[in-house]
């Protein structure tokens, strides 16, 4: 190229490209949403480790319906079996139509026993028994050794005393059906208490979960075994005939607490039932 000419002027042309909707933010949004995802999720995790059963069956029930809802309908169970959905006279029929006749067979129903006067009479008379035995009254019938060993509580069955035993407190010595001194002294003291009603009584024993590792598990025969062995020496300090009425072994199918080997699930239910009539 000789020097008198004029070189070619070369234009570039950049275009710069913006983000827009779909290459902007959005990443973005859908990030905040995850990290907001993981975060509610590690928060109910920690949240279910850190509360008891009754707590979370506490917080269920707060976000349940509070709307009650029956099973028992109007109307009967075939074509035009009603004249009114409130009608009692039609063909009534328990869950389908009208309301049941006799409400001591309706599911949940309680019907005399613990219903009306007599019913609240003999609640009366439970909750008279359950302080005797508790002291609640004044009357020391009970030390503060044994008493820690007891939990009461007023049912449509009847008056339940559990008899529980304590990490070193055993009720029955380990394996067996032998009593300790404790349940004893504690079986003297509530056969003195509830020698002041004349309802029948029934006894239910319970045991803790066994090691895996044991040849044999032995729960249902010890359960049942300390039940009997406990109604042995009930009818020992009671002379009334025909004063237990049951006498049943659950194994360790019903845990009083979370942890199944616990101490505390080693137990016995002596029930103060109410009369039928």
């Amino acid at each position: 190229m000789r020097s008198n000419e004029r070189a070619p002027v070369i234009i570039k042309k950049v275009k710069k490209v913006s983000g827009d909707g779909h290459h902007g933010g959005a990443w973005k949004v859908a990030y905040a949403d995850f990290v907001t995802a993981m975060m509610a999720f590690f928060l109910l995790m920690w949240l279910l480790n850190a509360t008891t059963e009754k707590q979370r069956k506490g917080i269920a029930d707060y976000f349940s319906p509070t709307i009650p809802i029956t099973r028992v309908s109007g109307g009967g169970s075939g074509s035009f079996g009603g004249d009114s959905v409130l009608s009692d006279e039609s063909l009534s029929q328990t869950g389908t139509g009208g309301v049941p006749r006799d409400p001591a067979n309706t599911e949940g129903g309680k019907g005399a026993d613990s219903t009306g006067d007599d019913g609240e009479k003999q609640t009366a008379k439970l909750k008279e028994v359950e302080e005797m035995l508790l002291s609640r009254s004044g009357e020391s019938m009970t030390s503060d050794q044994l008493r820690r060993h007891i939990v009461t509580r007023v049912t449509d069955e009847g008056l339940l005393v559990e008899i529980f035993a304590l990490e070193h407190a055993p009720l029955f010595h380990a394996g067996t059906t032998t009593p300790t001194p404790i349940l004893k002294d504690i079986l003297t003291t509530i056969v003195e208490v509830f020698s002041l009603a004349k309802n029948g009584v029934a006894i239910e024993g319970h045991v803790a979960t066994q090691p895996v590792v044991v040849a044999e598990n032995t729960a249902w025969e010890l359960s049942s075994g300390r039940a009997d062995k406990v109604r042995t020496l009930f009818e020992s300090l009671d002379q009334t005939p025909g004063k237990v009425q049951r006498v049943t072994g659950h194994a360790d199918r019903e845990h009083a607490e979370e942890t199944a080997m616990a101490a505390r699930n080693n137990r016995i239910e002596l029930i103060l039932l109410r009369s039928k009539r």
